[in-house]
């Protein structure tokens, strides 16, 4: 038996709808409905226009309603570079940083990447999933319906398959849509840390024993690699990511985040998903990032909880043509926010985004990122009624209140998972 409903009552309905990811000028065409109305079937939207027309259909007269007294309807954020399993905070690490040591200064001495794996392989599975259930639950309460979620903080063979299997586990007992994704390539254990040949037997570690059996058991998307000084090089990571394509995981790329190392263009020459971070672009990697169909997913995120200077060139890269996405960076030690209302907020103040640049980057083209923008990241007919309403008027005004958590309800599917008492 068919379910219907009616969500009514809209100021506005930004549906972001349309063909494809968002370039250049099109990036701000969200698609405003004013006084819109939202027609779900069995979870999925069967229309969605001006209240005096979807209200007169035949089945919106039966359907369950839902009135959202002159608030704004945005598609579900899709939080497309998130780090979602980890065992505890870095809150010490932030105290440093502000006393002005540097990111590379506090991981030469053990903190930073090394510090979370430290702890989380001294987590029990249930002591993580508890604690990712907590996140999963916050980000739903600050409108997001899909992440994906990157392993990383385990770095050997057990931990990472747990942290793997926990996003699986996790996907399917809350409603959230959780993408997986495998960065074994975060950084080098220290066990094989300053041995002879150590980085080439980590990565057969991670070429010759992980990536088959992940592949094997269906536990990522996704394959990713930090591409940067003290960590991975081009090279290297050319060859784990060749290995994953090879397995079936597509390439995801940290680039161009502290320094200009070439990881874009290697990304681009890859057919990446999605590369990430690229503060340190050059000219040439921003007109190859507009020719190509690789997404530019802009993590501010992290450079505000860092208190670096440096932004990425979000201007520049709309300009060329490229897909822009934002995304939070959720993670302990360097972007711990869950809230992609207070990206949108950086994305406008210090990438000088407008608000619909920023709204159309945290949805459709980040949906694109993760190959479901068939499904999701728009409002419009045959795609998942997944929707975040916010107690604001004006779609402008989400990332004019930063810092404020404005969502006053998110669905996924056409369930509701968060609603404000």
């Amino acid at each position: 038996m068919s379910t219907s409903l009616l969500i009514s009552g809209a100021s506005e309905i930004v549906t972001v709808r349309g063909r494809g990811p968002r370039r250049g000028a099109a990036l701000s065409s969200i698609g405003v409905i004013g006084d819109g109305a939202i027609l779900v079937r069995n979870g999925l939207i069967a229309a969605v226009g001006a209240a005096s027309k979807i209200e007169k259909l035949t089945e919106s007269k039966k359907a369950e309603k839902v009135h959202v007294g002159g608030r704004v309807v945005l598609p579900g954020f899709v939080d497309a570079h998130t780090h979602l399993i980890h065992a505890a905070s870095r809150a010490e690490e932030y105290e440093l940083k502000i006393r002005g040591a540097s990111y590379e200064e506090i991981a030469r001495k053990g903190g930073g990447i090394l510090n979370s794996v430290k702890k989380l392989r001294a987590a029990t599975a249930e002591e993580l999933k508890t604690r990712a259930r907590g996140f999963l639950q916050q980000f739903a309460e600050y409108g997001t319906t899909t992440i994906e979620a990157k392993s990383g903080y385990g770095l050997e063979a057990t931990s990472e398959l747990r942290i793997l299997a926990l996003h699986k586990e996790l996907d399917a007992e809350q409603p959230l849509e959780i993408v997986s994704t495998f960065l074994g390539a975060h950084a080098v254990p220290e066990e094989f840390r300053g041995k002879s040949g150590g980085m080439w037997q980590y990565l057969e570690l991670l070429t010759e024993e992980l990536i088959p059996e992940i592949a094997e058991h269906g536990l990522a998307e996704f394959c990713d690699v930090f591409c940067e000084r003290g960590a991975f090089s081009v090279r290297d990571s050319r060859r784990m990511l060749e290995v994953g394509k090879a397995h079936g995981l597509l390439p995801r790329v940290h680039a161009e985040q502290l320094s200009h190392t070439g990881a874009t263009r290697m990304g681009i020459e890859m057919t990446a998903a999605s590369c990430d971070h690229l503060e340190y672009l050059k000219p040439a990697d921003i007109r190859a990032l507009g020719k190509s169909r690789t997404v530019a997913t802009l993590l501010p995120g992290c450079d505000f909880h860092l208190g670096l200077a440096r932004y990425a060139p979000a201007r520049e890269l709309i300009d060329a043509g490229a897909i822009v996405a934002l995304a939070t960076d959720f993670n302990p030690g360097t972007s711990p926010t869950l809230s992609m209302a207070m990206i949108l907020s950086l994305a406008c103040s210090r990438l000088r985004m407008t608000p619909a640049e920023a709204i159309a980057a945290a949805t459709i083209n980040a949906a694109y990122s993760l190959g479901r923008e068939k499904r999701i990241g728009s409002i419009e007919s045959g795609k998942q009624a997944d929707l975040a309403v916010f107690e604001v008027a004006d779609y402008r005004e989400i990332p004019y209140y930063f810092g404020v958590n404005t969502c006053w309800m998110t669905m996924k599917r056409g369930e509701i998972v968060w609603l404000r008492d």
